[in-house]
């Protein structure tokens, strides 16, 4: 049985594509840091303060994702 001997090489990722992985990670840290906050809480208000930002969190999340793949295939 006969092996290539080429491989494919992995590119590098692009400097676009480490910046969205960073801000992945930031983002994460966010939904992480609101979930503790919102489990601590207990004045009405700061509950719903951070309801707020632990969804716009993960809505970020989602959008960095989508973004994320896209430029994973091209």
């Amino acid at each position: 049985m006969k092996t290539s001997h080429f491989r494919k090489r992995r590119q590098l990722p692009s400097p676009e594509n480490q910046e969205l992985r960073a801000e992945i990670d930031r983002t994460r840290n966010k939904i992480e840091s609101a979930t503790n906050h919102f489990q601590q809480v207990v004045d009405p208000t700061l509950i719903d303060c951070y309801i707020y930002e632990l969804k716009a969190a993960q809505l970020r999340y989602q959008f960095l994702l989508r973004r994320f793949k896209r430029l994973e295939e091209v």
